[in-house]
């Protein structure tokens, strides 16, 4: 089994690349994904951030209010800390559920957007970084519906591209084209993963 560790900040792309590889046969493990799942409503996880945040964190039919949480624990850093001590051992429970249920010979890339800041970067046999300039990271977000301050206080809550790139094994920038990228994913899967 191959594992990858993909990451890359908010808006670089990592979802694109995920699909990608995918349809190369990647197994894709997307953290964001199973951390949507492990909140959802009735799940222990929905619990306890209700719990530590307030009812103020669920929408009136019980579940969790995203905006309202988000406003929470993008000004605060403790409370993002204490967000991050629920979840993401839930997550890694979930991950490697996943991660057992593959087969001995498949390529797993575990997309996780936060691998620097929980320090993973050591458990994958590669680090792949997706990179785009923060403007056009920005202006993704802003398209995704995102108010322009909040898309730069969520950049700013995470690793910065140096502390990224200290732990990469590649480095695929998505600041081009869609071609440019797939250009870039196809060269990474034929020296590094591609077998034959």
């Amino acid at each position: 089994m191959l594992r990858i560790g993909l990451t890359g900040g908010i808006g670089s792309g990592k979802s694109t690349v995920s699909t990608l590889l995918a349809e190369r046969g990647a197994v894709v493990v997307d953290a964001d994904r199973i951390a949507r799942e492990v909140l959802e409503p009735g799940t222990p996880g929905l619990a306890a951030v209700a719990t530590e945040f307030g009812p103020g964190v669920l929408t009136p039919d019980g579940a969790l209010d995203r905006p309202a949480l988000a406003a929470i624990v993008f000004s605060d850093a403790a409370a993002r800390s204490r967000l991050d001590a629920i979840v993401h051992p839930l997550v890694r429970a979930r991950s490697a559920e996943l991660l057992a249920a593959a087969e001995p010979d498949a390529v797993v890339v575990n997309d996780v957007p936060l691998l620097v800041e929980t320090g993973q970067a050591g458990s994958y046999d590669l680090v792949v970084v997706v990179e785009a300039d923060p403007e056009t990271r920005i202006r993704r977000l802003v398209g995704r519906g995102l108010a322009e301050a909040d898309a730069r206080a969520r950049i700013a809550a995470q690793a910065t591209d140096e502390q990224r790139r200290a732990v990469a094994d590649v480095v695929l920038d998505n600041s081009g084209t869609p071609e440019q990228l797939a250009e870039q994913v196809a060269r990474f899967w034929a020296e590094h993963v591609s077998r034959g």
